[in-house]
């Protein structure tokens, strides 16, 4: 039987504890933040909680004072264990407001859902067979205040995720307004062009992944070069690798996208010089 955690205590899988009235049902109002635990360690810890306080805020919940990171991560890795996946489990933890209507929220509590859900041994190995994924262009992401953030209102990312799934590709890549890449509906989005490495920058409305920011910082401290700005679907197309990163499966090479077929020398470098050293 798997648990869950709602607010600091447990309950069996299939428990209901959202009514009808949650302002996260009707409105998507939260966020969330997905995590690995490998070995019954908390995997960047620092950076997921930072990014979550800094979403909560910006969302205008009300905080209290007992609730501190160090809670959020005793409360895992209980559940971790309760659950018996501290080897390799993937963690969910959702922050949604309560009851009430759009300008009548009852509190600005920040109530919040923690899954742990077993991780197969393989992931976050060099997948070498690469990936194949297409670009998903009916719906655009904005690129505004919340674009870079991980909440609730998912519809583009489910839409483009429906989409690939149906045509058979690994992931779907999501544009901006503008018509650039954006991000992937799991992932962030880097291509190669002549060793260089690129990167949508943040401005272009892709999330603030936490694989993203360590990668890009240590290929900044590195003799490799790294830069973000606007990437184009020409520059996507015409790069010579592509990768995607997040923080279950690490960095993941494409090998295709639309009939272009991709190198992996770069990526792979990467993936056995940069990774060890980030996580």
């Amino acid at each position: 039987m798997n648990f869950f955690n709602y607010n600091g205590k447990l309950y069996e899988e299939g428990t209901p504890v959202i009514g009808v009235d949650s302002r996260g049902l009707r409105y998507g109002d939260g966020l969330f933040e997905t995590m690995r635990v490998n070995d019954g360690k908390l995997i960047a810890e620092d950076e997921h909680f930072a990014r979550l306080w800094k979403g909560m805020q910006l969302l205008q919940f009300e905080i209290p004072r007992n609730l501190t990171p160090e809670k959020f991560q005793q409360e895992i890795l209980a559940l971790v264990n309760k659950n018996d996946v501290g080897t390799a489990a993937r963690i969910r933890l959702s922050i949604i407001r309560g009851d009430g209507g759009l300008y009548d929220a009852k509190n600005h509590f920040p109530n919040y859902i923690i899954q742990a859900f077993p991780l197969s041994a393989g992931s976050g190995e060099w997948n070498s067979n690469g990936l194949v994924l297409g670009i998903y262009e009916p719906v655009r992401k904005s690129a505004d205040m919340l674009a870079n953030l991980k909440h609730n209102n998912y519809l583009p990312y489910v839409l483009a995720a429906l989409h690939a799934k149906k045509e058979k590709w690994n992931d779907a890549i999501l544009l901006n307004t503008n018509g650039r890449v954006c991000d992937t509906t799991i992932a962030n989005i880097f291509i190669v062009k002549n060793d260089i490495v690129y990167t949508p920058a943040l401005t272009e409305g892709c999330v603030a992944g936490v694989v993203r920011r360590m990668v890009v910082n240590a290929l900044s401290g590195s003799q490799s070069s790294v830069i973000e700005q606007p990437v184009s679907i020409d520059e996507l197309m015409n790069a010579d690798e592509v990768f995607l990163t997040n923080s279950i499966y690490n960095i993941r090479w494409v090998q295709g996208i639309g009939g272009k077929q991709y190198k992996s020398g770069v990526s792979h470098k990467i993936y056995t010089t940069v990774l060890p050293t980030i996580l």
